[in-house]
């Protein structure tokens, strides 16, 4: 009976262990995420760069989509204009060193001088490299 109790608990301290590495993984996803959203919101093209794989492919609601080098071109020359993005509703699931994430965004633009709102469903796909974490891909629909 000692033993099983002693094995029983050394099955939970893996559980255990596991679930917190999990929850730190999620949780630098989640990080990544948050650092995307203020640099979209700045057009920071250096923080942009640092957080994109080479070979993003970023889809807009309407269908366009964007490489890497015209997703930040976009924001930079205010083509695409956020002056803010609130995400809500999001979920963070990591395998290995790919995440998923999905949040539906709320943001008030201003692409090419003109003002509007958006209210999108989005999918982010994210890749660790060099233990950092990097958009790899993104799809938007529209809600």
């Amino acid at each position: 009976m000692k033993k099983q109790i002693i094995f029983l608990f050394f099955l939970f301290s893996l559980f255990q262990a596991d679930a917190e590495a999990q929850s730190r993984k999620e949780k630098a996803v989640a990080n990544a995420v948050e650092s995307l959203r203020m640099a979209m919101i700045e057009a920071d093209s250096a923080t942009l760069d640092a957080l994109t794989q080479s070979v993003l492919s970023y889809g807009h609601s309407s269908g366009r989509v964007e490489n890497k080098a015209s997703f930040i071109r976009s924001l930079v020359s205010g083509v695409s204009d956020f002056v803010t993005i609130e995400l809500s509703e999001q979920t963070v699931q990591v395998e290995d060193k790919t995440a998923i994430v999905r949040h539906v965004m709320s943001a008030k633009t201003n692409d090419n001088g003109k003002p509007g709102t958006v209210k999108l469903a989005i999918l982010t796909v994210w890749e660790k490299e060099n233990f950092r974490w990097k958009l790899l891909a993104r799809q938007a629909v529209r809600i």
